[in-house]
């Protein structure tokens, strides 16, 4: 009790303060304890990462909300006008945590429009990676691309404030389909027989990644609900253009973004070992040809003579 009387007569405060602050921090340990022992029996009883990781994540929400409803509570009474000491307080908070509020909003919105969840795969402006965290002020992602190919990940985690996605388009792989269409160019010269390289590719795409898009149909009468998705031709298709330096062969197809690199490499794999069997198909690369009307050195051979050199 002394030691109480003492604490006070340091403090300098009145009785009723003080007695405000005695039973705010004795709220505060009491809802931090059983915020620790939520935290005990979710890792006891759960044991997979994601479950473990929402309800924990709840656990907090659910300890912040309370925290700041009770201890708000206490400190708000005895004010005399609590609607003019509010709306003051609001002008000036919003005034000086602009950028917070605007966080605070963002967050509001991820939990309940849910553009995206924890695990999903998204771009929202430079950035994009692999959801890992959702807070109150910012979320977190694992970082892919940039200067690793193939949308793989770098290694790094940013942290992306909450109100970017008020602000910015947001790209979800996951939400609605999940499936994205990646292509393969495969560039052969003109003097290759383009219509057998073309049988080729199509064997491949038909042997190493067409059973990637089982199960796409159902998912798009699912989507379909909800957003106008519509495709006619699900199945892999090699289409045919020119290009300055042969013939570009694309091969396209329906994957799940974190299997694009995979596909790819057994395909490039497959197209190398069957291309090398056949006389009549090279792999193209940049070239320079030159035509020279009537060459002089060569008279018998009338209109124009083409030669082909490689640029190294």
């Amino acid at each position: 009790m002394k030691t109480i009387q003492s604490l006070n007569e340091y403090l300098n405060l009145s009785p009723q303060s003080f007695d405000k602050l005695i039973l705010t921090v004795a709220i505060f340990i009491f809802l931090s304890l059983g915020k620790i022992l939520c935290d005990v029996i979710i890792r006891k009883k759960f044991s997979e990462t994601r479950s473990v990781y929402r309800w924990r994540r709840a656990t907090l929400y659910t300890y912040t909300i309370l925290l700041s409803l009770i201890i708000g509570s206490i400190w708000a009474r005895g004010i005399a006008n609590l609607t003019t000491f509010l709306g003051l307080a609001s002008a000036g908070i919003a005034i000086a945590m602009h950028d917070t509020i605007a966080n605070m909003a963002g967050w509001v919105f991820i939990i309940s429009r849910k553009p995206f969840k924890v695990g999903d795969r998204i771009e929202i402006g430079k950035s994009a990676g692999d959801v890992i965290d959702v807070r109150i002020f910012e979320f977190s992602i694992v970082e892919i691309g940039n200067w690793v190919d193939a949308d793989q990940s770098t290694g790094r985690i940013i942290h992306i404030p909450n109100s970017k996605v008020l602000r910015e388009p947001l790209a979800n792989y996951h939400i609605g389909f999940e499936y994205i269409w990646n292509e393969i160019p495969v560039l052969i010269t003109f003097e290759s027989d383009w219509k057998r390289a073309k049988e080729i590719l199509q064997q491949v795409a038909s042997e190493h990644v067409e059973h990637l898009s089982q199960g796409v149909q159902e998912q798009i009468r699912s989507a379909a609900k909800k957003y106008f998705i519509f495709y006619g031709t699900l199945t892999p298709i090699v289409y045919t253009t020119v290009k300055d330096s042969g013939v570009l062969l694309t091969i396209r197809y329906l994957v799940s973004p974190r299997q694009r690199r995979s596909t790819e490499q057994n395909v490039w794999e497959s197209i190398l070992d069957l291309f090398a069997q056949e006389n009549n198909i090279e792999l193209a690369y940049p070239t320079v040809r030159f035509y020279h009307e009537n060459p002089p050195h060569d008279h018998s051979s009338p209109g124009y003579r083409s030669q082909r050199s490689d640029m190294k």
